[in-house]
């Protein structure tokens, strides 16, 4: 299968487990298992062979995936390593091994990623400011989103290259609250602008710097409003 392109990626209409069903059941498991496992060769390349059989493999399965599922299902390889939430699958060269535990690998990564998509949904459901907030009030909400979910990318355990996913996840959102694609992606590239280093954990001070102008770039408001009369809905994102 073709490359998918990289307006894809950011685009939350794509991804979005709202508008892309999956029905799992002990049958569709048996099945991918039946189909991925199919795809490993009896002989490993190994690293003499750089490990040319396992990627191999590992584009074989990504087709599988992606023809059978639908293109939402494109992170389910995109390792915490790598800046993303999954922890079940790395890599061909580190992944691919026998046939069964390849395959309970690739079903492992595939849930993982739907279930990250699932809560990632959640998220914004929760965080996304009133349709009738006023400049002041939505200012507030954005900042106060864009904290959390740089700390929800932070969460999946995503190291080398996490902002990436933390730009992806926060052009999610603001689509998702139905801003323009084009106008999300400035909008974020605008508050995070190198800001943020691979492996680095930042500080909470730059966190909610990015988010105040993120909030103030799309508002022209400055995020401020009376703490103990948002102290209730302050616990109630914390907690969720």
């Amino acid at each position: 299968m073709p490359p998918i392109p990289h307006g894809h990626t950011r685009n939350w209409d794509n991804f979005d487990p709202a508008r892309h069903s999956f029905a799992w059941d002990e049958d569709e498991d048996a099945r991918l298992r039946s189909l991925v496992r199919a795809w490993v060769p009896p002989v490993l390349s190994g690293m003499a062979g750089r490990w040319a059989g396992e990627r191999w493999c590992e584009r074989q399965v990504d087709a599988i995936i992606r023809e059978r599922y639908g293109t939402w299902a494109w992170g389910w390889s995109w390792c915490y390593r790598y800046g993303g939430p999954i922890g079940s699958w790395v890599s061909g060269p580190d992944s691919v091994t026998t046939p069964d535990e390849t395959a309970e690998r690739v079903v492992s990564a595939l849930l993982e990623w739907r279930e990250w998509l699932e809560r990632t949904a959640l998220r914004f459901a929760e965080l996304a400011p009133p349709p009738d907030a006023s400049p002041e009030d939505r200012s507030w909400h954005l900042e106060r989103a864009c904290v959390r979910l740089v700390t929800h990318t932070l969460d999946s355990g995503a190291e080398g290259g996490w902002y990436g996913q933390a730009s992806i996840v926060l052009g999610w959102f603001l689509i998702s609250t139905g801003m323009d694609r084009a106008e999300a992606a400035r909008a974020v590239e605008s508050a995070i602008g190198g800001r943020f280093e691979s492996w680095v954990t930042p500080e909470r001070t730059l966190i909610e710097s990015v988010g105040e102008d993120l909030a103030v770039g799309l508002t022209g408001h400055a995020p401020y409003r009376d703490h103990r009369e948002s102290a209730a809905l302050e616990d109630l994102h914390d907690r969720c």
